[in-house]
């Protein structure tokens, strides 16, 4: 199993497939998933040439369950750590909803040569709790009832995310695959309970605007506009505003899981903004 020991001793899981002179692509996956989750996607861009690389954020999937590092600026720091190991230069970095958070915090910070471009994909930024600076945000009182649910029943509560809002299955007439429920539960559970509780606030309350606005290079940004979790109109257009150098890519009716339901649209999208 490929790991890294980080200076404060975590150790963190990736995959690494490919040769290493091609590009590389580097995936950063959601709460309260793993690296998994970005199979089907490591596999397409792997089949055109790429370097892929993903790896399970501290706390999550088979990296340490960590008691303490469980906020952005560790996490951005056990990017800069992975990177640095395995020697990354030229990345195009993909983040899906936390992970979105984390590609931005990294990217914004990576040395000269590091980064090419980044995708933001059903991401949290700029911000999604409600604040002074973000009046337009969630209750801070949805976030209080994620952390209740994750202490009385993990297990029920995520299963309730997977077969609900995350991949719109609780929408009239959607298509329910009960492989990408069970599989989204397998991964949640893989992590320490911990760990994720702590990325609630993470995910939740951190404020990315100055990650954004100090991003100079091409950022493509992906949203369906029925994301139920990270809803729409308070985070891809305020996202492009902030941005020096984005695109901005929407999806109508699709739910933040899109890139599971719908991986052939999305894959080839990213695809061609990799090549662009």
């Amino acid at each position: 199993m490929s790991t890294i020991t980080t200076q404060d001793g975590a150790q963190i899981f990736y995959k690494d497939w490919g040769s290493k002179d091609a590009q590389p692509i580097v995936f950063h996956h959601g709460w309260p998933l793993s690296s998994d989750d970005w199979d089907n996607q490591m596999l397409f861009f792997l089949a055109q040439g790429h370097r892929v690389i993903a790896h399970d954020r501290r706390g999550h999937g088979r990296s340490s369950q960590t008691d303490t590092g469980n906020e952005m600026d560790t996490y951005a720091a056990d990017v800069i750590e992975l990177a640095r190991a395995l020697d990354l230069k030229n990345a195009v970095h993909i983040g899906h909803s936390t992970g979105g958070g984390e590609v931005a915090r990294y990217v914004a910070r990576a040395g000269p040569g590091r980064v090419a471009k980044a995708v933001l994909l059903g991401a949290v930024p700029p911000m999604m709790m409600r604040s002074d600076s973000n009046p337009g945000g969630l209750p801070p009182e949805l976030f209080d009832g994620f952390r209740t649910s994750l202490m009385a029943n993990r297990v029920q509560f995520y299963r309730e995310i997977a077969a609900g809002p995350f991949y719109g299955f609780n929408r009239e007439g959607s298509k329910v695959s009960q492989g990408l429920i069970d599989n989204w539960s397998r991964q949640g559970l893989m992590g320490g309970a911990k760990a994720q509780y702590d990325c609630i606030a993470a995910f939740s309350a951190t404020d990315f605007t100055e990650d954004l606005r100090a991003i100079d290079l091409p950022v493509l940004v992906m949203h369906g506009t029925d994301d139920q979790l990270v809803p729409f109109a308070n985070h891809a257009p305020r996202a492009i505003e902030l941005l020096k150098n984005g695109t901005l890519k929407t999806y109508e009716g699709l739910s933040h899981g899109m890139a599971a339901t719908h991986p052939d649209v999305i894959n080839a999208d990213m695809l061609g903004f990799v090549r662009s």
